[in-house]
C-alpha cells in the first residue's frame, strides 16, 4: 500500500483530487468550496494517498485558547484503515497549548472520539444549507 501523506497547507491541494467525500448529504459542497474552507481555516490537515485527498481534518480556532473541529471526513474507500485517528493526532498536536479543543458529531461517533481523549458533552447548533452553494 502507497503510504499516505499528510499536508498541512492547500498548496498541492486542488479540485480533481477531491471525490467521494460528504456521503448522504442532500446538497454536498464542491471540491472548490471544501478548499476554500480548508484555506480559511485556524489549521488543517489533508491526508493524500496515490494523488486522491482521503481525508481531512480542519480547526477554527481564537488563536489563543478555544479551538474547533467542524470536520473530520475520511473516504469510505479508506475508513478503518487508521487515517481519521491519525488526522485528528495531528490537529490535537497543532493546537498543542489550547484550553479547549471542541467538535460536535452525532452520538454514533461519541465511542471513537472518547477513544482518542475527547469527553461528550451537549451542544446545539443552526444550519444554513445555502451557504455550501453560495
Amino acid at each position: 500500500m502507497t503510504p499516505t501523506e499528510y499536508l498541512t497547507d492547500n498548496d498541492r491541494i486542488s479540485p480533481d483530487m477531491i471525490t467521494g467525500f460528504f456521503v448522504g448529504w442532500p446538497h454536498p459542497p464542491t471540491p472548490e468550496k471544501l478548499i476554500e474552507t480548508m484555506a480559511g481555516s485556524y489549521r488543517r490537515v489533508w491526508a493524500v494517498r496515490d494523488g486522491k485527498v482521503v481525508g481531512y481534518i480542519n480547526a477554527i480556532s481564537d488563536g489563543v485558547l478555544n479551538a474547533f473541529i467542524p470536520w473530520l471526513e475520511v473516504h469510505p474507500d479508506h475508513q478503518d484503515e487508521g487515517i481519521g485517528t491519525e488526522l485528528v493526532h495531528r490537529m490535537v498536536a497543532l493546537l498543542d497549548g489550547m484550553y479547549a479543543i471542541d467538535l460536535c458529531c452525532d452520538p454514533e461517533l461519541f465511542p471513537y472520539y472518547e477513544k482518542l481523549g475527547f469527553i461528550t458533552f451537549g451542544g446545539a447548533g443552526l444550519r444554513f444549507p445555502a451557504a455550501i452553494h453560495s
